[in-house]
């Protein structure tokens, strides 16, 4: 079940937030350099998650504003949970996403993807 208010309230946070990209498409993990990141990654500027950063996101090919999807995810490493904002990502980019998650032991995720609004 999707409630369209909590994708307004995200695309507000958005709206009113500069997104960050710290970590380029192709670049390497800072600790774990077998890392790659496959788009470009970052954060929005003035917000926080549960990790006391800032909201995390993942921006595609499509436009910087466009959320697509949220990925939700645990990290047994880290011992936290998140969210990752996609955004402007297309259905291969999606998938790029839920695989670079679920491919290691101790990181798994959700990707659930925003219903069109009637």
């Amino acid at each position: 079940m999707q409630n369209p208010d909590f994708w307004r309230v995200l695309d507000e946070l958005i709206s009113g937030s500069e997104i960050v990209i710290d970590r380029p498409r192709g670049s390497r993990h800072p600790r774990h350099p077998d890392i790659v990141y496959p788009l470009d990654y970052g954060y929005l500027d003035g917000t926080t998650s549960t990790d006391g950063e800032g909201v995390d996101v993942w921006l595609g090919s499509g436009g910087a504003r466009d959320l697509r999807a949220i990925l939700v995810s645990v990290d047994l490493e880290k011992r936290d949970s998140e969210i990752k904002l996609l955004l402007g990502l297309n259905a291969a980019e999606m998938a790029a996403i839920y695989d670079f998650y679920n491919a290691y032991p101790g990181m798994k995720a959700l990707l659930i993807e925003r219903e069109a609004e009637q």
